[in-house]
């Protein structure tokens, strides 16, 4: 079983959306379980609006003690997802995620502010606990021409973060979709669909990639 943490100190950056979205998809291959220990209960508000049609277990505790029982469930799930608070000050909890996780899926935003947080996070609360991470560009504008390869070079050359190649494009179809109870898994493939679709495939192809090293398909 891997363990993935979805955070950022900054929020608004979508940790929800990337979170329930990939457990999802990976919901096709794998045992999944998603727990929200972020206090604001997003997460949790989504999979109550899925009600049957949750393709995943779902768990939601805000007792960080709780983080350090999850590897008891070894026999129940290949993979479980932890979707985590976006404040600057809840880092007792953060900071429990992360001593129990495997892996860090880090969102940002292509806005300048999204920075520093971004970097306080990676550099003060996973590089030093040796954690594997990327972070993951979401939000990102087809609209506006060479956003996704600005923002690359930006956190990769001029931050010296590492970063996911695949990232989400901004879509109506993910803002809504907590308040619909939508999850790739029960959206038809339409033309309207197919590219906010698409992206969450390829990134979980590419986190699978990176979890590879005992992670075992049902299959």
């Amino acid at each position: 079983m891997k363990i993935v943490a979805v955070a950022n100190q900054k929020g608004g950056v979508g940790k929800t959306t990337v979170a329930m979205q990939l457990a999802a998809h990976l919901s096709r291959t794998f045992r999944m379980l998603v727990v929200d220990v972020d206090p604001q209960g997003s997460t949790t508000w989504w999979a109550q609006n899925m009600a049957a049609h949750i393709p995943f277990d779902f768990a939601d505790d805000h007792d960080p003690g709780v983080l350090t029982r999850l590897r008891e469930l070894d026999d129940l799930y290949d993979l479980v997802v932890v979707d985590t608070p976006g404040s600057l000050e809840d880092t007792r909890t953060l900071e429990a995620v992360l001593d129990a996780a495997d892996y860090v899926i880090v969102p940002v935003v292509p806005e300048p502010m999204a920075i520093d947080p971004t970097l306080r996070t990676v550099t003060r609360l996973i590089e030093p606990r040796g954690l594997p991470y990327r972070v993951l560009l979401n939000r990102v504008d087809g609209r506006i021409p060479g956003q996704y390869q600005q923002w690359q070079t930006v956190l990769q050359d001029s931050f010296g973060l590492l970063t996911f190649q695949s990232y989400l494009r901004q879509y109506l179809i993910h803002a809504h979709a907590p308040m619909l109870g939508r999850l790739v898994t029960n959206l038809a493939d339409t033309r309207r669909t197919e590219g906010s679709i698409a992206d969450i495939t390829r990134v979980g192809f590419e986190l699978t990639s990176h979890l590879q090293s005992g992670l075992h398909s049902r299959w």
